[in-house]
């Protein structure tokens, strides 16, 4: 393990942001067959910052505007498995989707670094 504990720094007031909502989603089969998501939601403080930014493509039959942040966090957020989709993430009014997630747990009492893309996509 090692010896230092990066969360110390995030969970410092001048780095975090407080206002953070996690959706949690565990998912159900319905009477048709087709997959239905339960959100449970948490509120929970990261430190949020961009990872790409806000990027406008444009293409022939309109354009799209996709976004994405980097989340540092000691809530281990999750990017789906079988049986649990992804979680959303509500920041500054805004909803973004766990895409990835590194586990930094071997840091003193542990974080993770979550790569979040902006939903929904929209032009």
């Amino acid at each position: 393990m090692a010896l230092l504990d990066v969360v110390d720094v995030l969970l410092d007031p001048d780095f975090m942001d407080t206002g953070l909502v996690c959706n949690r989603m565990a998912q159900t089969v319905d009477g048709h067959g087709r997959a239905q998501n339960l959100p449970t939601a948490t509120q929970f403080a990261a430190v949020v910052t961009s990872d790409k930014g806000d990027i406008l493509q444009r293409g022939s039959d309109g354009s799209l505007i996709t976004g994405s942040i980097t989340l540092h966090t000691p809530l281990r957020l999750k990017d789906g498995s079988p049986g649990q989709g992804a979680d959303e993430v509500v920041w500054q009014g805004r909803t973004y989707t766990v895409v990835s997630v590194n586990d930094y747990s071997h840091f003193g009492r542990g974080f993770v670094a979550a790569t979040c893309d902006l939903k929904p996509l929209s032009g």
